[in-house]
């Protein structure tokens, strides 16, 4: 079995029948593939040629574009500095929360009992890591998230063990997920594989680029279908993805370049019949 292509050049093919698709999807993680890693997760930012990217892709036809991310949607809305006007969707909370121009936020009805013990876990993980330096406790819409980027190796795994046993004593029944520094627990079970058919079967897509840089983006990347293409952001040995790029400039670059293909290749929408003439 062959390994992933490396760079933008080997993925010209691939980036030439995505421009042809009827309707394109692209659909992306946040965090590490459009905005670098930072220590205080809030102030995350897309890097201006990420966004570049972006704006070039929905100026082109009968192109949807979609970020598919791990934040609770408030949080995703608020880094990807998204107004009410953007005509880009979202998913967040891997997929269990949506957002789109023509609904606004959904989220799924959780009864009282969910709710209740989201809060007293959440509540009683800070306690018991509060004096492991370098850590935090993100509330969640669904649960919540150890942070460890600023913490100690030893120490990291000391706190990821305390709130291991205080999940699963409490709600084995939780997801686990873990990625760059932080291991998130929910008690919903929706992943981004799941995300990436609901977007596809709302917008229609004939084919789909999805790009991630962490395990969490690996269910999305393992169920793309073929023509779709996906792509991953840093270097890894172990990987779904069909390619591989170095950073976040170089998958700006890949996309800045779809971008210019789909203006050339994209086919357009059938103008609407004049008054009087068969359909």
């Amino acid at each position: 079995m062959t390994g992933p292509a490396h760079g933008v050049e080997a993925v010209a093919e691939a980036l030439e029948d995505l421009a042809r698709t009827e309707h394109l999807l692209v659909a992306l993680d946040f965090d590490g593939t459009l905005a670098p890693l930072v220590d205080e997760p809030m102030s995350a930012r897309m890097l201006p040629e990420a966004r570049a990217a972006l704006d070039a892709l929905l100026d082109t036809p009968q192109t949807t574009v979609a970020l598919v991310s791990g934040r609770s949607l408030p949080d995703l809305r608020e880094i990807a500095e998204h107004g009410d006007d953007s005509p880009i969707l979202l998913a967040g909370s891997h997929g269990a929360e949506r957002w789109t121009p023509e609904t606004g936020a959904i989220a799924p009805e959780d009864d009282a009992a969910h709710r209740a013990l989201r809060d007293r876990l959440r509540a009683r993980a800070a306690e018991l890591v509060a004096d492991v330096p370098g850590t935090w406790v993100e509330p969640k819409s669904f649960g919540f998230g150890l942070h460890t980027r600023l913490t100690p190796p030893a120490d990291e795994a000391r706190a990821q063990a305390l709130l291991d046993d205080l999940v699963h004593a409490e709600a084995p029944h939780w997801r686990r997920r873990t990625g760059h520094h932080i291991v998130e627990y929910a008690f919903r079970h929706e992943g981004k594989d799941s995300a990436i058919a609901e977007l596809r079967e709302r917008t229609g897509a004939t084919a789909v680029l999805f790009a991630g840089d962490d395990v969490t983006d690996e269910d999305a990347l393992r169920a793309l279908h073929p023509g779709d293409l996906g792509v991953r952001v840093g270097e890894s040995a172990d990987t779904a993805a069909s390619v591989v790029v170095a950073d976040i400039p170089a998958f700006a670059d890949l996309l800045a370049g779809l971008a210019r293909l789909r203006r050339t290749h994209a086919p357009h929408a059938p103008a609407a019949p004049r008054d009087g003439a068969r359909e």
